[in-house]
């Protein structure tokens, strides 16, 4: 009998892409070498998704010879981080990012139920299937929305009402700038410069709405990377739980381009101080750059 010959593999779906460029955006951020070790589990926990796209992506790249596997499981790059940025698709057209924003904007005030079927997200938002699909891949790739069987949509995350962002802001003012004076504290200088480089680029763009997707990713980054030089394992974990729940609200930027400008420039003063030696100053930079932050949010009453 003569064999079939073998389908070529289905191309990624949209949430599988938007899962790619995260891993790719990750490891461009944390300089994964050649031989780094990826489990389908802890990729799916630091994206907060589930493991489902993060197993495609993975078994994706690996049919591209980018990943090897472990002969004890998970896989490890088969080649640093420019080769995963170079597959990395293309950021979403600036209408996509308008209606991420209002469907994230929509569900953090409660004008969404927490189930939500696209028939209906398509007639609120007047968009085609197309249109919703690629933004609802980006959604649940950020881990704001989850799907459901069937063609609806639930939003897992608490309220993150002024109240829970009061306490996130209390709890962050006690832990961040303690990380920093941890025992042998040390800042990666390779994420340091491509931080450098992002927030420039950042300040260098005219604002729209459009890049506050861009900005909260980037501002998460900044305080990750801060906590990561702690070497604090618990340290490290308090602060991805952190942006996991900042991001619902945080993709709706209200604040204005001054309070970019600020947020930015504060960023740089910090790793100018940690970089000269002076950790205790970027410590208390760092206090004062949250403090500034917390002011903005309304007090509970």
């Amino acid at each position: 009998m003569e064999h079939q010959a073998a389908r070529p593999a289905a191309p990624p779906s949209r949430l599988q892409r938007a899962v790619l460029g995260r891993i790719a955006e990750l490891a461009s951020t944390q300089g994964w070498a050649a031989g780094t070790h990826l489990t389908e589990l802890g990729l799916a926990r630091r994206l907060a998704v589930s493991r489902t796209p993060v197993r495609a992506a993975l078994a994706h790249l690996a049919a591209r010879g980018l990943l090897r596997r472990r002969p004890r499981g998970g896989y490890e790059l088969a080649a640093g981080a420019d080769a995963l940025a170079a597959i990395a698709p293309p950021a979403e057209p600036d209408g996509t990012q308008r209606l991420i924003l209002a469907i994230a904007r929509d569900a953090r005030t409660g004008l969404l139920p927490g189930t939500v079927s696209e028939a209906a997200l398509m007639r609120r938002y007047r968009v085609g299937r197309a249109a919703l699909a690629a933004a609802l891949a980006g959604l649940a790739a950020a881990g704001v929305i989850e799907r459901r069987p069937g063609t609806g949509w639930s939003i897992p995350q608490p309220r993150y009402d002024d109240r829970t962002r009061a306490e996130s802001y209390r709890f962050r003012l006690a832990m961040e700038p303690a990380a920093l004076r941890e025992p042998g504290y040390r800042l990666d200088p390779d994420w340091a410069r491509r931080m450098r480089d992002e927030h420039r680029a950042m300040l260098a763009m005219p604002w729209r709405e459009e890049r506050a997707i861009a900005l909260f990713e980037m501002n998460a980054r900044f305080h990750e990377g801060l906590v990561a030089g702690a070497g604090n394992r618990f340290m490290l974990a308090a602060i991805r739980q952190q942006n996991r729940l900042r991001r619902f609200s945080n993709y709706d930027w209200t604040f204005g381009p001054a309070r970019v400008v600020q947020s930015c420039t504060e960023h740089l003063e910090i790793l100018d101080r940690i970089e000269q030696g002076e950790v205790e100053l970027a410590a208390l930079l760092l206090r004062r750059h949250l403090e500034r932050a917390a002011a903005l949010v309304r007090s509970p009453s």
